[in-house]
C-alpha cells in the first residue's frame, strides 16, 4: 500500500471507529452516564449561537459539509471533539444545544457551548453576540432547576447530576479575541502573560465553583491548545507561515499549568472527580507527526481567504478543499472532523500519560 493510500485508510479507520462506537453496542444498551453537559466556545458550539446578531455563527456552507444534517452551527467540516465523546459514551444521538432544548432532552444533556465566548465577559465583543461562560453557567443553573421540577426533588436531581459527565473548555477566545487583540483591548498591555492566567483561573475557579454547587461532579477541563498555530495567527504574525507563534503558545501553556491546578483544587471537595485534559499536548503529539495520524497539510485552512487560508473562516458557499481528511485545520481557527475525532480518542482514552491529569474520560465515566 502506497504512502497516501495508508493516509487515506488512517484518517477513514479513525472515523469509522467512533461512528461505529454506538452500533457495536447491545440493542437497547444505556450510555456509560446518563447525561452530559458541554461548556465552551467555537471549538465545540453545535447552534447556540444560530440566532444570534453575531459574526461568529457557522450555520452556512460549506460548514457541515461532512455533517448527516448540514450545517447546524458547527465549526466543522463535520463533528467536533464533543460529538465524537458523545458517540464514544454510548449515547445514541449528539447532545443537542440549549437553544431550543426540550425539557426531556435536558434529562441526558444539552451544549451550552457559544462561538466567541470567553472566561472573561468582553471577550469576543467585536464579533457581536455571544454567551460567555458565565452566561454559560447561568443557563445550566436554570436548566437544573427545571430539572428539579421535572425529578421531583432537589434531591433526585443531585443524584442525577452526580453521575453526569461535564466538559468545559473555555480560554481560546481570551487569548486568540482579547489578549493578543491590542486593536480592541488592552489586557495585552495590563497584564504579564502570568498575570493574565492568575486573572483567568481565578474568573474559571469561580464558575466551576457555581457549577459545583448545582450539581456538577465528574468534571473534564479541556485545555487552551496550540492556538498559536492555527492558519490565522501563522498569517499574521509567522514569518515562515508554518513556524508556530511562540509568544502566544507560550503563553497558552502558563494558563494550561493553572488548569491542571485546579483539576487538583477541586478533587479535594466531597464527591468531586474533575480531570484536566492535556489538548495542548495532544495536538503538541499530533503536529510532530502528523502522517502518522493520517494528515498531510497542518498550516493552512481547507477554506478560507488569504495567506495560509487564514486570514477570515469560510466564506458562504466557498468551495472547500477536497481532501479535507488530510487537513488538521478546516478554517482559520478550527480543526476539521479528521482532527477532533483523534483529539476526542486520546480525551476519552488516554494514549499517553501526559494527555490527562489524573484520568481520562473513560475513567471518569466509570467513578
Amino acid at each position: 500500500m502506497g504512502r497516501r493510500a495508508w493516509q487515506l485508510a488512517a484518517a477513514a479507520a479513525a472515523i469509522l471507529a467512533v461512528l461505529g462506537a454506538a452500533a457495536v453496542r447491545p440493542a437497547g444498551a444505556a450510555p456509560q452516564v446518563p447525561c452530559y453537559f458541554i461548556f465552551g466556545d467555537s471549538l465545540v458550539d453545535n447552534g447556540n449561537n444560530n440566532l444570534m446578531v453575531s459574526m461568529a455563527r457557522a450555520n452556512y456552507p460549506p460548514y457541515g459539509i461532512d455533517f448527516a444534517g448540514g450545517p447546524s452551527g458547527r465549526f466543522s467540516n463535520g463533528l467536533t471533539t464533543v460529538d465524537v465523546l458523545a458517540k464514544l459514551l454510548g449515547f445514541d444521538d449528539y447532545i443537542p444545544p440549549f437553544a431550543g432544548a426540550s425539557s426531556q432532552q435536558l434529562l441526558t444533556g444539552v451544549n451550552f457551548a457559544s462561538a466567541a465566548a470567553g472566561i472573561r465577559e468582553e471577550t469576543g465583543q467585536q464579533l457581536g453576540g455571544r454567551i460567555s461562560f458565565s452566561g454559560q453557567v447561568r443557563n445550566y443553573q436554570s436548566a437544573v432547576q427545571e430539572l428539579v421540577s421535572i425529578l421531583g426533588d432537589e434531591g433526585s436531581a443531585a443524584a442525577h447530576l452526580s453521575r453526569c459527565i461535564f466538559t468545559v473548555g473555555m480560554g481560546s477566545n481570551d487569548y486568540l479575541n482579547n489578549y493578543f487583540m491590542p486593536a480592541f483591548y488592552s489586557t495585552g498591555s495590563r497584564y504579564t502573560p502570568e498575570q493574565y492566567a492568575d486573572a483567568l483561573a481565578a474568573d474559571y475557579a469561580r464558575l466551576l465553583q457555581a457549577m459545583y454547587v448545582y450539581g456538577a461532579r465528574k468534571v473534564a477541563l479541556m485545555g487552551v491548545g496550540q492556538v498559536g498555530c492555527s492558519p490565522n495567527e501563522l498569517a499574521q504574525r509567522s514569518p515562515s507561515g508554518v513556524a508556530c507563534v511562540e509568544e502566544i503558545d507560550s503563553a497558552v501553556r502558563i494558563f494550561n499549568r493553572r488548569l491542571a491546578g485546579l483539576a487538583d483544587r477541586f478533587n479535594a471537595l466531597p464527591g468531586a472527580h474533575f480531570t484536566y485534559v492535556n489538548v495542548y499536548g495532544i495536538f503538541e503529539d499530533i503536529m510532530r507527526a502528523p502522517g502518522a495520524h493520517g494528515l498531510r497539510v497542518t498550516n493552512t485552512g481547507c477554506c478560507g481567504v488569504g495567506r495560509n487560508n487564514g486570514q477570515v473562516t469560510c466564506l458562504p458557499f466557498q468551495m472547500p478543499c477536497a481532501n479535507r481528511h488530510e487537513y488538521l485545520f478546516w478554517d482559520a481557527f478550527h480543526p476539521t472532523e479528521a482532527a477532533n475525532v483523534l483529539v476526542a480518542q486520546r480525551t476519552y482514552s488516554a494514549r499517553l500519560a501526559s494527555d490527562v491529569h489524573p484520568v481520562d474520560i473513560r475513567t471518569l465515566a466509570r467513578l
